[in-house]
Order: structure tokens, then sequence, then C-alpha cells
């Protein structure tokens, strides 16, 4: 399967950013109050929100000229909007603040598992990558106990893609107590949250879009 197409890096992208994880949880309360919960997802999904206030467009021709003229941010994001058909294709996000880590602890060897899902860390939690990591230039460095490891280990993606990845797997199980971690950056796969975009025309050649949603898929 071919890799999807990554989301378009644009100038006129603003403040604020929102990002949000979110788990889904079933409740059932008891007369008695007590409650019984159930974790449908042990993993988040997360939600991400871009606001773009300029939005430039040289198509416009009705001035004769503009501040947009040379630019067509307008027309690379409704494009890449429309090529997903709305909520129905997937894309890979680079999250400028979450995008890249250095010496992340991945698991300990036990002398049998071979195959270890790519995580990454905030703080005590560890996260398998609902994202893909980027092997293009070899930015993903295994290492067993510090010692960088260049052959007898593969890549793989949950997912099916061709150039991405989510799983190590190893030829030969690392020992027991074995130190597995790795130095990679990544995007998230993510598809648009809504069917429908909005793009406001507030000055010739000039537009804004407020709300850009998004959210990550669990493999």
């Amino acid at each position: 399967m071919s890799e999807p197409p990554v989301f378009p890096s644009l100038p006129g992208c603003g403040w604020s950013v929102t990002k949000a994880p979110r788990f889904q949880t079933r409740t059932q309360k008891a007369v008695s109050g007590r409650q019984l919960r159930i974790a449908d997802q042990q993993y988040p999904i997360w939600s991400f929100t871009l606001t773009f206030p300029l939005l430039r467009d040289d198509n416009d021709t009705r001035a004769g000229g503009g501040l947009g003229l040379g630019y067509d941010e307008l027309r690379t994001l409704a494009g890449f909007f429309l090529a997903a058909q709305g909520a129905y294709g997937t894309f890979l996000f680079a999250d400028p603040s979450d995008n890249v880590v250095t010496n992340q602890s991945i698991a300990t060897g036990d002398g049998a598992t071979t195959a270890f899902p790519i995580v990454r860390s905030f703080g005590a939690f560890a996260e398998p990558l609902s994202a893909a990591i980027n092997e293009t230039g070899n930015t993903l460095l295994v290492y067993v106990n510090g010692v960088l490891q260049t052959s007898g280990v593969s890549t793989s993606s949950r997912f099916g893609f061709a150039n991405l990845a989510d799983t190590i797997t190893f030829a030969a199980a690392p020992a027991v107590g074995a130190a597995i971690a790795a130095s990679f950056s990544y995007y998230f796969l993510c598809h648009f949250s809504d069917d429908a975009m909005t793009f406001e025309n507030f000055m010739v050649q000039l537009w804004q879009a407020k709300s850009v949603k998004f959210e990550s898929l669990l493999p």
C-alpha cells in the first residue's frame, strides 16, 4: 500500500492550535451509586484543530494585482481537502510540537519476543504510535543496550503502508534484560473530522479558514 500524502506546511497557519487526546469509557451506575467502568480504548485518539487566518490566492484577478500575487495557500489547502474527499481519505500530519524523539525507550528484552511496537512517552505514559515512522533517509535508528543495530532489524506497519513503520522486529530475540531504544521522527496518521471545510474571503486574494479539524487513527 502506498504512503498517504503529507498535510501541507503553510505559512498562514496561526494561533491558537488545539490538541486533544480522547478516550472512550462505558459507565454503568447501580441504584446504590456504585459504578462499573469499562475502557473501550487503551490509547487515545488525538484531535487537532488548526487555524489559518491568512490564505493567499493569486487566482483572484479582480484587482489586477494584490497581496496574494505569487502565492496559492488557499488552493493548496482546499485542494488537499478535496483530494481527501473530506473525512474519507487518510493523510500524515507532522505535529511541529510532537514529531521526533531521541533515545526513546521501547521495551526490555525477555529472550523470546522479537516484535515490539514503537512508542513515544508522555511522562510516565508510553503510547504506541497510532502514527507511522518516516523511514525516508534512515531516520529510524534502533539500539540494544546503547549499541546501534545495523543489521538483523526490520520494520513493518500495522496499517500496511510500504514506506512507513510502527513495529520493530528483530531476527533474533534480544536477550533478557536488554534495553531496546530508538530515535526517530514520526507522523500522525489522520483523517479530517468533517466532510465540509469553510473558507472566508475577507479581502481581495486573502482568505481564512478559522477551524480545520482532523483526528488520528488507531491501528
